[in-house]
């Protein structure tokens, strides 16, 4: 009988599931009451501790309300939530202690998430049911309250605490290394994620929702052959990305929904100076088949890039309505390479902001020598792209002091209410792009070397308008492409004359001025 691939991954999942153990650990054996006010956090340590003693094996969650503080996993162990089961994590930081992490790629002790792993190896975390933080009693803790600000209590401890966390993190950049006993009071500032992995290897997670995080909703950090298969992020809260792929290996995600208050998958590998002195880069990562929503990029990578992030593919994606659909972004101080990136078969709907995003120029920053502190962009790859509805079609920068190198666009059909806007690049390449804008130009670049346009062209120009603008660009070269009805000038050279421009098999018959020199 022929099997969707859907359903052979879904028959892998459940034979990995299997391979882990065939013992069985109800957790209602072990005194675990699903009426949404118990507390079981112990009742579920002895369940994953007589699975421990038996070797490995499933602990079943069958259909209940099970509060709970952090659970913490253990090699060979398979979680099981039936339909129905939905984990509540305890609002009371006492229920978690702390734990080695990173907060937002930096090196930290926060209190443990819900379902949290350390040095373990074969975890599964499979089922229909669903993991909640019940994020909103820790979102005031970022010093962000729905509809009204922290006051008394609230406040003050908000205050102390985050004024620890900045004083640890400015001894990171100055090469110091603070112990756990020192994150005491910045933990009740560093919300911690639902799930997490720290330095593990063979994690499978399928077929669950995971929705409602205090921070971040899946962090796999400083682990490797990571699945992540048919499930569903769910987040409205303050930094409620989907998946964050942080310093890891060998990371395969496919099938997948996100609705969330942040991006939706995001990869990093840590942040200035203590990312950089760790080193661990993210790598071979492959994105398949996810729809997102509402997310603020579907796809991102960084800002933080500091221990290198590098041979990562993205493709069968749909984005409606999130902020970006493609984001790539760091700045000065990070440093890291980002490099063979490639995005593939991308319907990105009602952008808000940018349908592709790319820059090392994340925030306003002065220019400085390039050094480790210089994040290097380099052989990104984007092609068949529907692009419907952005606010703005494409923005790349790279910096003044260091361009951002060989960039291919192919195949690729957007509108929306700003072009294709480029500056310091080297080596970009556009094939067969179409880019329609109601004002102002399709494509703009400036401060931009070695271009290649093939079959470029817009099917909305304005008299008053080039369809092309190149500004202090040189060597470009400009072929096999045609000017619509209604061009004026299809082409506007401004700046510094390029030393090299060739214009060949064009059709321009339709343009009043196929190209134009503006001093």
């Amino acid at each position: 009988m022929f099997l969707r691939p859907f359903s052979i991954l879904a028959l892998l999942a459940l034979t990995v599931g299997s391979a882990l153990g065939s013992a069985q650990f109800d957790v209602r054996d072990y005194g675990a009451i699903g009426d949404g006010t118990t507390k079981n956090t112990e009742a579920f340590a002895k369940a994953i501790a007589a699975c421990a003693a038996s070797g490995g094996g499933t602990v079943h969650i069958p259909a209940g309300r099970y509060l709970t503080g952090s659970i913490e996993l253990i090699s060979n162990l398979t979680l099981d939530l039936d339909a129905g089961a939905v984990l509540l994590y305890s609002p009371d930081p006492t229920d978690s202690p702390l734990v080695r992490s990173r907060w937002e790629c930096t090196t930290a002790w926060t209190h443990a998430p819900l379902l949290h792993a350390d040095g373990k190896e074969n975890i599964a975390i499979v089922g229909r049911g669903t993991i909640n933080g019940q994020g909103e009693n820790w979102w005031w803790r970022s010093g962000k309250e729905r509809s009204k600000k922290l006051t008394g209590d609230k406040k003050e401890l908000h205050d102390k605490a985050l004024a620890s966390w900045k004083a640890l993190m400015d001894r990171y950049e100055h090469g110091d290394q603070p112990g756990a006993s020192e994150f005491k009071l910045a933990a009740e500032y560093l919300r911690p994620a639902l799930i997490e992995t720290y330095h593990c290897r063979h994690i499978l997670v399928d077929g669950v929702t995971i929705t409602d995080s205090p921070f971040w909703l899946l962090h796999p950090l400083y682990s490797e052959d990571i699945v992540v298969h048919g499930v569903s992020f769910v987040s409205w809260g303050v930094n409620g990305d989907g998946v964050d792929v942080d310093s890891c290996r060998n990371v395969r995600i496919s099938d997948c929904f996100f609705r969330t208050g942040d991006d939706c998958i995001v990869i990093k590998s840590g942040r200035d100076a203590d990312g950089r002195r760790v080193a661990f880069p993210t790598e071979h990562v492959v994105v398949d088949n996810c729809v997102m929503y509402e997310g603020h990029g579907a796809i991102v990578i960084g800002s933080e890039t500091s221990g290198d992030i590098r041979n990562i593919t993205a493709s069968n994606i749909v984005a409606k309505g999130t902020d970006c659909g493609v984001r790539i972004k760091s700045d000065r101080g990070r440093g890291g390479v980002v490099e063979n990136i490639r995005c593939d078969n991308f319907v990105i709907e009602d952008a808000a902001k940018q349908a592709i995003e790319i820059t090392t120029l994340y925030s306003k920053t002065s220019p400085e020598p390039v050094s480790v502190r210089t994040p290097a962009f380099r052989n990104f790859a984007l092609s068949n792209f529907s692009i419907i509805h952005a606010k703005q079609i494409a923005s790349i920068h790279g910096l003044p002091e260091k361009a951002i190198t060989e960039l291919r666009f192919n195949d690729i059909t957007a509108s929306g209410s700003i072009g294709f806007i480029c500056d310091n690049t080297s080596q970009i390449e556009l094939h067969h792009v179409r880019v329609d804008t109601p004002t102002g130009k399709a494509f703009e670049f400036n401060a931009t070397h070695f271009v290649s346009l093939d079959d470029v062209t817009s099917y909305t120009p304005k008299k008053s308008s080039s369809v092309i603008l190149l500004k202090d660009s040189d060597s470009v070269w400009l072929h096999n492409s045609q000017a619509q009805q209604g061009t004026g000038t299809f082409l506007q050279v401004s700046g510094e004359t390029p030393k090299h421009l060739v214009v060949s098999n064009n059709e321009f018959s339709a343009a009043d001025s196929p190209v134009a020199n503006v001093k």
